[in-house]
């Protein structure tokens, strides 16, 4: 039996996951004039900075990607090229999202619809990411990458989650849960 080196990606996903469905929420919201609280979004920028790029997207750029290219996949015209390609696109929308926040916590008054942009287009830029990562780049790699390098991967993973704060998920987690049930009430 192979050992899984995916599985610590998908897990990742779900925290991500919950942080895009608040953007999304807090986002209607916010277009419905229910919802002023700007810092929110400067939140999500760090978590996603930090937690979903610096962190999760660096195990997969560093990590998988490089074995999968090194195990045969081809670096251009592929699956990885293409997941590369929407880390950029989503940081983009997050350099936006920032940006639109600081500007109305600084007094701007019109960055309602230029943070909407910004934050639909990262959620759905995400959602539809995770979508592909999980159903078809995650168990292409189970199929594909050879029992020989699984172990140096997910040593490089725990060398990853070594580099943080040792509190640095259980941050984020309680950020979002933070979050969570604001929303809720």
């Amino acid at each position: 039996m192979k050992t899984d080196v995916t599985q610590v990606m998908v897990a990742e996903h779900e925290l991500i996951l919950r942080m895009i469905a608040l953007v999304e929420t807090n986002t209607r919201r916010l277009e419905e004039g229910r919802f002023s609280n700007w810092q929110f979004y400067l939140d999500a920028v760090d978590f996603i900075r930090n937690y979903a790029d610096r962190f999760h997207h660096a195990k997969e750029e560093a990590t998988l990607f490089t074995a999968l290219v090194a195990n045969g996949m081809p670096e251009q015209n592929s699956p990885v090229a293409a997941m590369l390609m929407e880390h950029e696109q989503g940081r983009a929308f997050v350099r936006g999202m920032e940006e639109a926040a600081q500007k109305t916590l600084a007094g701007a008054s019109d960055q309602v619809a230029v943070l909407a942009e910004n934050a639909y287009g990262y959620a759905e830029l995400l959602r539809n990411h995770i979508e592909k990562e999980n159903s078809i780049l995650y168990p292409l790699s189970e199929r594909v990458l050879p029992e020989e390098v699984r172990p140096a991967m997910l040593e490089a993973y725990r060398q990853a989650e070594a580099a943080v704060a040792e509190d640095f998920s259980d941050h984020y987690r309680r950020m979002v849960e933070g979050y969570e049930a604001e929303a809720a009430a």
